[in-house]
């Protein structure tokens, strides 16, 4: 694939699709969960409000899948599941964590620029 593809966010170029994976809201907040240690897929929902069983289960696949998730299959009855963060999904906590900063520094400002946003429409 040309670099030029990639640089424009082609829809053909397999980046935009991890990119698209990782930067949306559950796999983001799946990962700062997981941050503490493994968990099972229900203290992982338990962490999440509004999250449905299904998204969470795509999510977690979506993240197994690209190998920053490891699924873990636990001897006890009835069997049980956990998920961990890997070496590669560790290697994603400083950016995550210099975003979620970055909104909760900004949040002032961000809320400024709405309301006058917010009057300007009305």
């Amino acid at each position: 694939m040309d670099a030029r593809t990639c640089e424009s966010f082609s829809a053909s170029c397999p980046s935009r699709l991890l990119f698209d994976q990782i930067a949306d809201k559950w796999s983001m907040m799946v990962l700062t969960v997981l941050d503490a240690g493994p968990m099972r897929f229900n203290a992982i929902k338990r962490h999440l409000e509004g999250i449905t069983q299904k998204a969470l289960t795509e999510c977690l696949r979506r993240l197994e899948r690209n190998g920053l998730v490891e699924r873990r299959v636990l001897p006890t009855s009835p069997v049980g599941v956990e998920y961990e963060i890997t070496p590669l999904g560790r290697t994603l906590q400083p950016p995550f964590k210099a975003l979620y900063a970055w909104t909760r520094d900004q949040m002032p400002e961000v809320e400024a620029a709405r309301r006058a946003f917010d009057a300007r429409a009305r």
